[in-house]
């Protein structure tokens, strides 16, 4: 009988040299380049295409794949239309989920994926990468207006990843300085090995789904409350508590019910996960370069770490990416419900360079399982079971 493992925990699913972690130190590398260093000296237009390439672009490449970025940022009328049909109320996730499977109906092109062996097109690769990228914020930003009864903003080809979705977000001039600190947290999001989202991209993949229904299904599957959708529920927990002074009886109530703290552990990592720590840095930053004029959440974020961190340490339990994350993005205007879709807009970068790595070899996914029900079981008709 074959050993059954829950959740898969340690068990290799493919092999990759996208990027690496190395729990117990807080290591995070993207292609061997240390995360700390990107978030100081990269852009997430750089990092993006290192993750698609493999190593570190030159002026002209990137110079490149900037200027196509800018260009395919624009959706087509139709698709706004279909979102102006969508309940209000849906949660961004769902709607990202459903318009990035409705490209694939109005920006066709798989033909590279009717092969049975692996696809060797990588200009088609690239193309569909680029473009699903470029669209992604898009229809985010668009969203945030169409659902509040608003036109949408058109997004520009003079910003950057991050200016552009800041600019379009909320018709203003993106305040560069902040726009640098969104840059940040879209590299720091945008590759984790095989968590789930990304093994769902790869087993979509596998199949030779189309891009588009490949990342739905990361989409999919990283808007649930204990992945992508966790630092919004952050942001609801330091509410609740409400001031750094009612932290510690707040955690004590959690421990003693053993409810879950939002933004603290995490599968991988025994010590405080090094996007946790430059997330931090860079909320402190944030409330230095407003003078202070920030909300009340950081400083409750502070005293629950302290707390927590004092209680779990010994558990190998610490803040995650998700913990400070959250309290940035509202800082910065955005709703907390676009938080897990924010997220997205950077995974992708990260979704899309395992896409390109399970085609070059790719094998479809088709694990076995421990079967626990009954054998040979009598048929009774239905006349006679009473």
């Amino acid at each position: 009988m074959n050993e059954y493992v829950p959740g898969l925990e340690g068990i290799p699913a493919t092999k990759s040299n996208i990027s690496s972690i190395d729990g117990g130190k807080g290591i995070l590398s993207y292609r061997g380049y240390p995360i700390e260093v990107l978030a100081e000296r990269s852009t997430f237009e750089e990092v993006a295409l290192m993750l698609l390439d493999g190593q570190l672009p030159t002026v002209a490449a990137l110079k490149e794949f900037d200027q196509h970025m800018r260009k395919n940022r624009r959706i087509k009328f139709r698709i706004r239309e279909l979102m102006r049909q969508l309940p209000p109320t849906a949660h961004p996730m769902d709607m990202l989920q459903a318009m990035v499977s409705c490209l694939g109906m109005f920006y066709p092109g798989s033909d590279c994926l009717t092969e049975v062996g692996a696809c060797t097109d990588l200009n088609y690769v690239h193309n569909m990468s680029v473009k699903i990228m470029a669209r992604l914020p898009t229809m985010i930003a668009m969203w945030e207006h169409i659902r509040n009864g608003y036109d949408p903003i058109e997004p520009r080809t003079d910003l950057s990843h991050a200016e552009n979705f800041l600019w379009m977000l909320s018709g203003e001039e993106p305040d560069r300085y902040i726009a640098r600190i969104l840059d940040i947290c879209l590299i720091l999001h945008a590759e984790h090995t095989i968590n789930a989202s990304t093994f769902a991209v790869l087993v979509a993949g596998s199949t030779l789904a189309s891009p588009y229904g490949v990342i739905a299904s990361g989409i999919a599957t990283l808007a649930g409350p204990l992945h992508g959708g966790a630092n919004q529920q952050v942001v609801k927990m330091l509410e609740e508590i409400g001031s750094p002074d009612k932290a510690e009886a707040y955690i004590a109530n959690q421990l003693a019910n053993k409810r879950k703290i939002w933004g603290f552990g995490h599968r991988e990592y025994s010590t405080k996960d090094p996007r946790a720590i430059i997330l931090e840095i860079l909320m402190r930053k944030l409330v230095e370069y407003k003078s202070g004029n920030v909300g009340p959440l950081f400083e409750v974020a502070l005293a629950v770490e302290k707390v927590a961190t004092e209680r779990l340490a010994g558990k190998g339990i610490y803040p995650n990416v998700d913990f400070y994350s959250g309290v940035l993005y509202k800082e910065m205007g955005i709703a907390p419900d676009q938080f897990p879709s924010v997220f997205a807009m950077a995974r992708c970068a990260g979704w899309l360079a395992h896409w390109k790595e399970q085609l070059s070899n790719n094998r479809i996914f088709r694990p076995t399982q421990v079967y626990t029900g009954e054998l040979n079981r009598e048929y009774i008709p239905l006349e006679k079971r009473g």
